[in-house]
């Protein structure tokens, strides 16, 4: 392609409105353009860097057993109802009617079409196992979108589905989806680690995030020094220290007078304790009912962890006035004595003996308070936030916290959709059963945003080799200069007559645009070809990546740069 007759509309200045680089970068170079809030036009380099993520989530997928096919983006509603998601999804979800009135939304995703589909075609255990995909636009009514491609509205996707006779079965394909989800990241010359996740609004049993990392990331991942453990905060699990084996006396509880000491740090002090031997009495809203938590003083709720032991679909910390509507008591004086609300622990609270907790009463506290023996709970379970003073809980190395960018994302179903939907299958032995899913999800568009995230200097984008819209750029240093020009179009001609994805920049613009522009573009080798070239026939090609340049002959130049192009795509 010429940078003549291109639409590659670059800017000098950074928009007002792009908050992360990604935005940034792709509104600079070119690549996009916005037509409302949250939806973006895919300008020619743009979209070339989307297909080429395609083309790399399509070769694997298909490696990988998974058939292609397109589902409607318009869905009725009577298939959400049918899961209850519906009502669950949110504001999310964009719902409208026809003109007969019928109720239907934009897809955010596929779970109840294919279900359909599936529970209409297949019948019997000889067509399984089974697994189809599609890449399609995707539609998320998002409260506040931002950041470009990063989190916007409208996007593309693969999602994938697949259906099997067992869990046993669908163990194996969740496998393959875990596997090819790391070479296609692989392909894409990406840093990526895949984190166990929570299952969301989506459901299931169990799922991991593929999360590219990236200094600007928006999310936080635990990740283990020593091992392969990584997890997103929702889903990091605490590993508790090995019990004590020495008796430790229980004291009787006493009631003490903490006049105006409402906060942990204050009540600490003027107790003379440590955070670690108090425990917090926390009121939560779990679908509007309250229910009071207890962590440790130093410790935070992590809520999903919170919503996934309770069941709800929300919860929320209460405020003031609705923990005093439900226990009648102020906060900073609540405990577990006696109170009048259901009430879960974390489970290092079973580790802990005479703590203090408020007393349920005004300007008091209890001190020397025990669980089991002073109060009750109706259940236990790992509630709280990880720090990076926690074990890994696989081989108890050391945590670290790192920034991530999800671009992928599997999930283990189970019969979630299948019979909330009835669908089923004829067994080997002629009896109905439930097909056994899996779901799989890649942002496509997301995978470009984060791979600029990742690879950026403050010159502009460097892409990597797989990804490129063009693998390299021809600069034509001096368009006044015929043998300069002539050797820029053969140059342009052999390379493409090789397959080798070129822009030749042929514009009358002084070099110093034209390379500013190349930075900025993040094409990964550029070929200059200038007045070195008038005195001795050479010409320069320069790794975006690095800066690395050497001088090479005109006639050596294919052979050198397709060597140089295989051997960035070998180091992915």
């Amino acid at each position: 392609m010429r940078y003549s007759q291109i639409l590659l509309p670059t800017l000098k200045e950074n928009s007002a409105d792009a908050e992360v680089i990604s935005h940034r970068l792709m509104l600079r170079a070119g690549f996009i353009r916005k037509l409302t809030s949250g939806v973006y036009s895919y300008l020619p380099l743009g979209l070339a860097a989307i297909r080429k993520v395609e083309q790399i989530v399509r070769e694997e997928m298909n490696r990988a057993g998974a058939q292609e096919l397109a589902l409607p983006i318009v869905q009725p509603a009577d298939l959400w109802k049918e899961t209850g998601r519906y009502e669950k999804y949110g504001p999310e979800l964009l719902r409208f009617k026809d003109r007969h009135d019928r109720e239907s939304c934009l897809g955010p995703t596929h779970e109840e079409v294919i279900t359909d589909l599936v529970r209409r075609e297949i019948h019997s255990y000889r067509k399984l196992p089974l697994n189809l995909y599609q890449i399609q636009t995707k539609f998320r009514d998002e409260i506040r979108p931002r950041f470009g491609l990063m989190r916007g509205r409208e996007f593309l996707m693969k999602d994938a589905y697949s259906f099997d006779v067992s869990d046993a079965m669908a163990e194996i394909a969740y496998g393959k989806m875990f596997a090819a989800y790391k070479r296609i990241f692989t392909r894409c010359g990406l840093a990526f680690r895949a984190v166990e996740a929570d299952s969301g609004t989506i459901g299931g049993s169990f799922s991991h995030e593929f999360m590219v990392l990236a200094k600007t990331g928006e999310d936080t991942i635990v990740v283990c020094r020593s091992c392969d453990y990584a997890a997103n905060l929702e889903k990091a699990a605490i590993r508790l220290p090995a019990e004590d084996p020495s008796v430790v006396e229980l004291l009787p509880m006493q009631k003490k007078e903490t006049p105006g000491q409402r906060k942990v740090d204050a009540v600490c002090e003027f107790l003379d304790i440590a955070a670690t031997d108090l425990v917090k009495t926390l009121v939560y809203l779990a679908d509007g009912q309250p229910v009071a938590v207890l962590v440790r003083g130093d410790r935070e709720v992590q809520d999903v962890k919170l919503k996934n032991l309770l069941g709800a679909a929300d919860v929320e910390l209460a405020d003031d006035k609705q923990v005093f509507d439900a226990t009648g008591v102020p906060t900073g004086y609540l405990g577990p004595v006696g109170i009048s609300i259901r009430v879960v622990a974390d489970q290092e609270i079973t580790r802990m003996q005479n703590f203090v907790v408020g007393a349920n009463e005004k300007n008091h506290h209890l001190i020397q308070v025990n669980m089991g023996r002073d109060f009750t709970v109706e259940a236990v379970a790992d509630l709280r936030k990880v720090t990076t003073d926690d074990p890994c809980p696989c081989c108890g190395g050391p945590l670290a916290l790192t920034e991530g960018i999800e671009v992928g994302h599997i999930f283990k179903l189970g019969t979630k959709y299948s019979e909330s939907m009835k669908a089923f299958f004829q067994d080997s032995d002629g009896q109905e059963k439930p097909f056994v899913m899996g779901c799989y999800g890649i942002g496509i568009t997301r995978v470009v945003a984060a791979a600029i995230e990742q690879n950026h200097d403050q010159n502009g984008i460097i892409f990597p080799v797989p990804l490129a819209p063009f693998k390299a750029i021809i600069l034509n240093l001096d368009c006044k200069d015929e043998a300069i020009t002539k050797a820029a179009e053969d140059s342009y001609q052999r390379l493409l007559g090789l397959g080798v994805e070129t822009l030749l920049d042929d514009r009358d613009e002084r070099p110093g645009s034209k390379f500013k522009d190349a930075d900025l573009l993040g094409i990964p080798f550029r070929i200059m070809i200038g007045k070195r070239f008038s005195k001795d026939g050479m010409v320069e090609i320069r790794r975006r990546r690095d800066g690395f340049t050497e001088e090479v002959d005109l006639q050596a130049l294919p052979d050198v740069l397709q060597e140089r192009i295989a051997g960035e795509i070998a180091g992915y």
